[in-house]
This record gives C-alpha cells, structure tokens and sequence, in this order.
C-alpha cells in the first residue's frame, strides 16, 4: 500500500512541480522578482498539502521583514529547499549544490530566480560562490543555506562546514537558526518512499551580527548548531 501511496504522490507532485517551474521561469520575464515572491511562497506551501504533509511554523514572528538575514538549517530531504521557500516570510534565494542546476525545470528555475551555485568539491570555486553570496547580503538580500553540506543518512545532524560561518562573519549579518522536525520521516535520502506527516519548522532566537563577527568561526559554528539541535523535535 506504501509504494502505491508513494507512486501517486511523486507522480501528482512532480507533475504540479513541474508546471509550477514552467510557469514561474516565464513569469521572472515578466514580473519583478518581488512582486512575484508571494506566489511562489503560496505555490510552494500548495506541494506539502498535495503529499499530505501539513505544516506548522514557530517563532516566524521574531523575523522582521525589512532585516537582512542568512537563515541557516539542517540538511534532511530533498524537500527541504521548497520547504524553506514557502515559510521563510523574507525574500530569500539559497546557496545550491552545483549540480543542481543541471537538472531539467527546477536547475532552470532555481538559475533565473538568482539562486547561488556551490561546486562543494572545488575549494576555489566555492569561495567564489561565498563571495557572490557575501554580495547579495550587502545589497540587503536574505540567503538560505545548509551548513551540513550534505542531506543526512540517519536523522542525526551531520558535522557542520566551516565556509557558512566564514560567509557570516564576512557579511556581519543577523544568523537565524531553523530546526526542521518531520521530513526524515517523510523522505529520506536513500528512498523514493513518501510517508504523510506532519513537518514543523522552527525558527530559533538570532544571532545578532555584532555576535556573529565577535565570535571566532569555531564557536559560531558551534552555538548555531547546538541551537539548531534544539530545534529539532526527537521523532
């Protein structure tokens, strides 16, 4: 009955998601990507209703909308990025594995929205990349990343790179922690099942820049991701 389920859920996901990158890559030629911001978030949210996932947000009213911020989570599905798109309030753009951006729709998409692209196993080009990023927080522009670098195997959080922090303290901008609960269970790297849950998204208390650029990169990294840690609900 699961692999049923499973089957019908990618196959109606897929299919919206699909349309949803057709319709907002010809959008991004028409409208400002301001403007168009709200329709994708709403878009976005639409996806966990059609797998069955519904979505609670806490602590979304700390963020203040006119604040630049680098929002940092934990690694778990490839639901992630669309997830963070549709309960992060600020406009946002993320920091996205190279090869992403390959792929046929969405690599298309993530490129016209102005994602930023990272080729994690090329040190030279990845600074290349923070410094795109640095730039984009200095225009007054909100990022997303993943300091894991890599989605996780078995629930736990994973050890945290060092260039996310390297990118914070560059930019001195506010860190806002978020704990991401219920999508191992939904889907896990590894698996094409999809199991309904609920999901839950916690935004933790931020981390001032003045802390950020006070703090050495080891005790940054650290103080995120403990506060990461605690965001995320034991399943």
């Amino acid at each position: 009955m699961k692999y049923a389920l499973s089957i019908y859920l990618w196959t109606v996901s897929l299919l919206y998601f699909g349309i949803l990158c057709i319709v907002g890559i010809a959008l991004t030629f028409l409208i400002s990507q301001d403007k168009l911001d709200p329709w994708i978030k709403k878009r976005l949210r639409f996806i966990f209703k059609l797998i069955h996932a519904p979505v609670e947000v806490e602590g979304a009213e700390k963020i203040d909308l006119q604040r630049t911020y680098l929002f940092m989570a934990n690694h778990v599905s490839i639901f992630d990025i669309p997830l963070l798109g549709a309960t992060i309030p600020n406009f946002v753009r993320g920091v996205e594995a190279k090869r992403q951006f390959k792929w046929p729709l969405y690599g298309w998409a993530i490129r016209r929205l102005g994602n930023i692209p990272i080729d994690r196993k090329n040190i030279h080009a990845s600074f290349q990349s923070l410094k795109k990023a640095e730039t984009w927080l200095h225009k007054g522009r909100s990022l997303v990343i993943l300091p894991e670098g890599h989605r996780t195997m078995d629930g736990k959080l994973r050890p945290f790179k060092r260039l996310p922090f390297f990118l914070a303290q560059q930019a001195g901008v506010d860190v806002v922690p978020i704990g991401l609960s219920g999508l191992f269970h939904l889907k896990r790297k590894g698996s094409w099942v999809i199991r309904p849950t609920t999901i839950k998204v916690k935004f933790g208390d931020i981390v001032p820049g003045e802390k950020v650029t006070s703090l050495s990169i080891e005790q940054l990294r650290e103080h995120v991701r403990n506060s990461i840690q605690n965001l995320i609900e034991k399943p």
